[in-house]
């Protein structure tokens, strides 16, 4: 891939990142999570194309079947579940629900946004495509844009409150739908 493709994939592929960044910012912005997801979210992006790269040498079938609805199931869950909190009321207090820069929640979302970029690998694995430089880029990309999402949906729920996390779960659902068709 040349410089120009490899950068437009990226910013293609760090979009999952970004919506989920703006939806998970909306309630959870302070320094240590920006850094968390947006951290996370990056080295996703790196290590799935290398593991998709690694897949397309050993089981293609398998990761065409079911890597779409594991990354449905991933992202409807947390979609779901901050739809629920939001209009449950539970999102007055970030304290009182559960951190998605931490823990389970969070190596849920890093898989779920980065399974584009397994499929990515899987297409350079197949094509005998240089793999570390692009990989880098995707990273780097999705890390940025994901710390840019997530100031600006902390920017946008104080002055839309609830509502940019119900958003913020649509968008998380509409991603996964879009993952099985």
């Amino acid at each position: 891939m040349h410089f120009l493709e490899t950068t437009l994939v990226a910013i293609a592929l760090g979009c999952d990142a970004f919506a989920v960044g703006m939806s998970v910012g909306a309630r959870f912005c302070l320094p240590r999570q920006t850094f968390r997801l947006s951290f996370h979210f990056g080295l996703f992006q790196f290590m799935m194309p290398i593991l998709g790269w690694l897949v397309s040498r050993r089981v293609p079938e398998a990761v065409k079947v079911w890597g779409p609805w594991i990354a449905f199931a991933l992202l409807f869950f947390i979609g779901s579940k901050m739809i629920a909190e939001s209009l449950k009321g539970q999102h007055k207090d970030p304290g009182e629900c559960a951190d998605p820069t931490r823990g389970f929640s969070l190596v849920t979302l890093s898989v779920a946004s980065s399974m584009d970029a397994l499929g990515v690998g899987f297409g350079l694995g197949l094509l005998g495509s240089a793999l570390i430089a692009p990989a880098l880029c995707f990273g780097v990309t999705a890390g940025v844009m994901t710390w840019v999402a997530m100031q600006l949906g902390k920017r946008l729920s104080k002055n839309l409150g609830s509502w940019v996390e119900i958003a913020g779960g649509l968008i998380l659902i509409a991603l996964a739908i879009e993952f099985i068709i």
